[in-house]
């Protein structure tokens, strides 16, 4: 599957699309190896090479619009497109700050809707956020320096959905940013 992915990818153009670290199709690969690397399962890993096919809230190149949600989950599986949604979806700036809360409020910023994820989905959403946001602050020192201590407080705030892997890259890659 991840093979057809990254076919699929470079056929959208991601290997041209300038990212921090080189291009966008290096920072997915980084970002799928870094939850591999976590022991992350194949559908979460598989989302962090997938993450930005509908731009986020940080990144708004858009590779595929939401109208083709189908045909990206063909090629992932389901699930995995249903975290790269999440990811996607999430409006960070009102969903993040109760994440960690068992009844946190998610606003979905294309449609405007609020829900309260399943402890799965922030899960998830945790893992993904700190794997992309620690390749980011690998390759980017004045990334590290700018929001690290921010990113810290964040990763610690969300510490109860974050595996050991993760939270430990955590600290390795942010503390004294």
């Amino acid at each position: 599957m991840s093979e057809r992915a990254v076919a699929w990818l470079r056929e959208l153009g991601a290997q041209d699309v300038a990212h921090p670290g080189g291009t966008l199709l290096a920072h997915l690969e980084r970002v799928q190896g870094l939850l591999a690397s976590w022991g992350a399962r194949p559908a979460l890993q598989r989302a962090g090479l997938c993450h930005a096919f509908y731009g986020t809230d940080g990144f708004p190149e858009v590779l595929l619009p939401l109208a083709r949600r189908a045909e990206l989950a063909e090629v992932i599986g389901g699930e995995a497109e249903a975290i790269v949604y999440l990811y996607a979806a999430c409006d960070r700036a009102a969903s993040y700050p109760a994440l960690g809360h068992a009844r946190a409020s998610y606003r979905d910023r294309f449609t405007g809707g609020v829900h309260s994820p399943a402890l799965e989905a922030r899960r998830d959403l945790a893992e993904l956020s700190a794997a992309n946001e620690l390749d980011l602050a690998r390759v980017d020192p004045a990334f590290r320096a700018a929001w690290g201590g921010e990113l810290l407080a964040l990763f610690g705030r969300l510490r109860g959905l974050l595996s050991e892997p993760a939270w430990r890259e955590c600290q390795a890659v942010l503390v004294g940013a």
